[in-house]
């Protein structure tokens, strides 16, 4: 395949604020080192994440319309952008699991060729339950594109769908500001991600701080994002009385000073697809402690290597873990010491060679 003449649209609905928002910009990157044409497009107005190629804004260019006349209108745009651009390949960013929405996409993308991702070990963000809808919107793709291993055997087993492949997201190339963070404690552990309860369960992660006790020792919880469970986490702090220990700071386009700076960083979430804070983390030298959720940290953390890897759900054995990363200055140096080389094999370079492979298919 030639790839100068390859034109690549990634579909998303944004480009700011989430993980799945993050890897399509980054996946940008990598086509575009490899030659290929990239086109953004995105259904919403939010851009925070770098990116290369084209940007096509739906979201922008449909701001004023009536919300039933704004979607009908995006779809016209969106199948008159990619004739008129000559788009040879769609690679689905977005959740697909209303069928009638997403079987009317597959109409727009005709016969190009489709890969799909799923960025969560909770299917039904992906995929309608009747297992024969979803065999219906998913059969004639080229690739169901899954983050962990985890996900590609689910999708697998549960929709019997033999066209998947597992390619884990990139540890993208980071840029650290040496000027340390004045709006952060001296001593941390960090938490970075949206602020969604369900999905990332701040009541195990306050819980689990306040049994530690590593406050009383000068270590600090900080947790930086936005979303909608913001009041409920700042009421938790209160009732724990957890006011003098943890510090609310807001989203970051570029967290990884925050990062580089922490002691370790934390994860807690009920699911996950391939969390970047964990990759993102380790790449810089930063221990992890994460709960052992589905799906992603058991294929990246190696317990007493490069971080611990706790039963999740359970408060006291994660907050047994942050003590013991926090106090234990033998393990925390050699989780640290690990840390770079743990995933030197999600390198963007390997991971861009593995989606030149599949799109040459």
């Amino acid at each position: 395949m030639d790839t100068a003449k390859t034109k690549i649209a990634i579909v998303s609905y944004s480009l700011g604020t989430g993980g799945a928002e993050r890897f399509a910009g980054t996946l940008g990157n990598m086509l575009e080192s490899l030659g290929y044409e990239v086109h953004h497009i995105i259904v919403n107005n939010e851009v925070d994440y770098s990116f290369s190629g084209k940007l096509y804004n739906l979201g922008l260019i449909c701001d004023d319309c009536f919300w039933i006349s704004k979607k009908i209108k995006k779809g016209f745009l969106l199948k008159k952008y990619l004739e008129s651009e000559e788009i040879n390949i769609i690679i689905e960013n977005r959740t697909r699991n209303l069928f009638l929405r997403d079987w009317f996409a597959n109409s727009i993308y005709g016969k190009r060729k489709g890969y799909f991702m799923i960025h969560s070990f909770h299917l039904q963000n992906y995929l309608p339950k009747s297992v024969f809808l979803a065999r219906k919107l998913y059969q004639k793709a080229i690739r169901i594109v899954c983050v962990s291993k985890s996900i590609e055997e689910q999708v697998s087993q549960k929709y019997g769908l033999n066209n998947t492949i597992t390619i884990y997201n990139p540890i993208q190339s980071i840029s650290i500001d040496s000027a340390k963070k004045t709006n952060v404690p001296e001593n941390y552990i960090l938490f970075y991600g949206r602020l969604v309860d369900k999905v990332k369960n701040f009541t195990l992660l306050l819980n689990a701080f306040a049994q530690s006790k590593i406050y009383e020792k000068g270590m600090q919880l900080v947790i930086m994002g936005d979303g909608v469970s913001k009041e409920k986490i700042e009421e938790l702090i209160a009732t724990l009385k957890l006011t003098n220990y943890v510090t609310l700071i807001p989203f970051q386009k570029e967290p990884f000073a925050y990062v580089k700076q922490a002691k370790f960083t934390i994860l807690t979430s009920y699911y996950e697809g391939f969390p970047m804070s964990i990759i993102e983390s380790l790449s810089m030298g930063t221990p992890v402690v994460s709960v052992d959720c589905n799906s992603g940290p058991r294929e990246v953390i190696v317990n007493e290597r490069n971080g611990l890897l706790v039963e999740n759900h359970n408060v006291i054995a994660l907050s047994n873990a942050m003590k013991r990363l926090a106090e234990d200055h033998e393990l925390y140096q050699y989780c640290k010491e690990n840390a770079v080389a743990s995933v030197a094999h999600l390198a963007i370079d390997k991971i861009a060679a593995q989606w030149k492979k599949i799109l040459e298919e």
